[in-house]
């Protein structure tokens, strides 16, 4: 029961996810990514933490996003009580959400990204974060910061919130992955923890780290 968004920024080719929900460890059980491939958010009453890796195995191999999404969805007999939601390295988004879901529980596309979740408070949580996203300035982290605030102000998740989580990759940096796995606070905590990550002797050692594009960073 949770709501997440995923998105491309074709600039910087990134890609983001963050997510928030009312109960524990929202960034390990919802989240996968991988650089040049993809995101998925796999949630709902009974998520399937199998759905995120086999689709970005499909997209990984070439498969296109909605043909990927059916291959992995309809075979599930649990199928409708999950939720997934994909989005792949060009910003083509899709999405299932199965009828046992709590409602309400629909999903969002948008250029560049898709918005997701299950039990929300209200219809227009999603269209909130999607908004918050778009009309925010800055890195993608702030942008990301800004929809998961601005979908909690419309509603959020109808039982409050208890951990957050946020996922960026790049290229060019290696992974931003951070994760508040229990708060009463954990989109603060979470925007607390990122302007750390991003600032001081941690952002100078993050910028060392290996890449995808330089795997030879740090050897000097």
């Amino acid at each position: 029961m949770t709501y997440s968004i995923l998105v491309f920024d074709p600039e910087t080719k990134q890609l983001g996810a963050a997510a928030a929900t009312g109960s524990l460890c929202v960034g390990g059980w919802v989240l996968r990514g991988r650089v040049n491939v993809g995101l998925a958010a796999s949630q709902g009453a009974a998520p399937s933490t199998f759905w995120r890796d086999d689709i970005l195995n499909l997209l990984q191999q070439g498969k296109a996003i909605e043909a990927a999404l059916k291959e992995v969805t309809e075979p599930d007999s649990g199928r409708e009580s999950r939720q997934l939601a994909a989005l792949d390295s060009q910003g083509n988004g899709a999405a299932f959400t199965g009828s046992k879901n709590t409602p309400i529980a629909h999903a969002e596309t948008f250029q560049n990204g898709i918005i997701s979740g299950n039990l929300l408070a209200d219809e227009a949580v999603l269209s909130a974060g999607k908004w918050g996203y778009q009309n925010t300035n800055g890195v993608m982290g702030e942008r990301l910061l800004a929809a998961l605030h601005a979908a909690q102000d419309a509603g959020g998740d109808s039982r409050g919130l208890l951990s957050a989580a946020m996922l960026i990759l790049s290229p060019d940096e290696a992974p931003i992955d951070l994760r508040i796995d229990y708060s009463e606070k954990p989109l603060d905590d979470l925007s607390a923890l990122y302007h750390r990550a991003m600032s001081d002797d941690y952002r100078a050692w993050h910028l060392t780290v290996p890449t995808t594009n330089d795997k030879e960073r740090g050897l000097d």
